[in-house]
């Protein structure tokens, strides 16, 4: 059985990973989706204190302290970021790297440039410039179209703090983080946007670690069964010659 730690994305919290925990834990599988600070359930935390490095050092501290081995580290969109950070400091627990709809960049608004514009919305709330604030147009920004789906998704969704997305990723063992097998799973509605590293992506398909799920970029609460099922098949290293799901 095989050790998930699931990282989410800006604005959302452990909560995203549910369906796709529940699904894997039903396997056997252990499961850790925890919430970065200042998001989700721990949006009480938020402070002008909170930025990259605040969470990259939560993930790699949980590693450490659970005493988490072979781990296959998954990250969504800014978790994509936060997840090669704390792989970087703990590599000698992280068997896989799982880039979940993540594109890659120094920080997350060069892999997300559209997120400049949404900085025209920001308020600065006790000290801390917040954007994304949670509407139903961003819920299907992000994807999610099903009406049970949005129910459930948009009173959890909580404004990300600034910082975070403009602090650029420092790494101090590059060589040793790009030696870990990296898979990439991508939303049909990402890849179109041509916001993929398409060097990245075609290195992945000729190793047979790229998939595409045909889903929007919340693909882990839109299709939960695809992610799922891809995990297992990467804990398992048992991996396709060409994309598609």
């Amino acid at each position: 059985m095989a050790t998930y730690v699931l990282v989410h994305g800006a604005g959302h919290g452990g909560w995203s990973y549910r369906k796709v925990a529940r699904l894997l834990e039903a396997e056997g599988h252990t499961v850790y989706s925890p919430t970065l600070t200042g998001l989700g359930d721990r949006s009480h935390l938020v402070s002008p204190d909170v930025d990259l490095n605040t969470h990259i050092t939560e993930v790699a501290n949980l590693l450490f302290y659970e005493d988490l081995r072979d781990v296959v580290l998954v990250g969504h969109s800014y978790g994509g970021t936060v997840m090669r950070g704390a792989a970087d400091r703990v590599s000698d627990r992280v068997g896989k790297l799982v880039f979940l709809d993540a594109p890659d960049g120094r920080s997350q608004i060069e892999a997300f440039p559209a997120l400049l514009k949404e900085r025209e919305n920001s308020q600065v709330i006790d000290g801390v410039e917040l954007v994304l604030f949670p509407s139903e147009d961003l819920v299907r920004f992000f994807g999610v179209t099903d009406p049970k789906d949005i129910e459930w998704t948009l009173p959890r969704l909580t404004p990300h703090p600034w910082k975070t997305l403009e602090q650029p990723l420092v790494l101090n063992n590059a060589a040793t983080l790009e030696a870990i097998p990296q898979y990439r799973i991508v939303s049909t509605t990402s890849l179109s946007l041509g916001i993929h590293n398409q060097d990245l992506i075609a290195k992945a398909r000729a190793e047979g670690r790229f998939w595409e799920i045909d889903s929007g970029h919340d693909l882990m609460i839109s299709e939960p069964e695809a992610v799922a099922g891809l995990l297992t098949e990467i804990a398992s290293a048992a991996v396709r010659t060409t994309g598609g799901v």
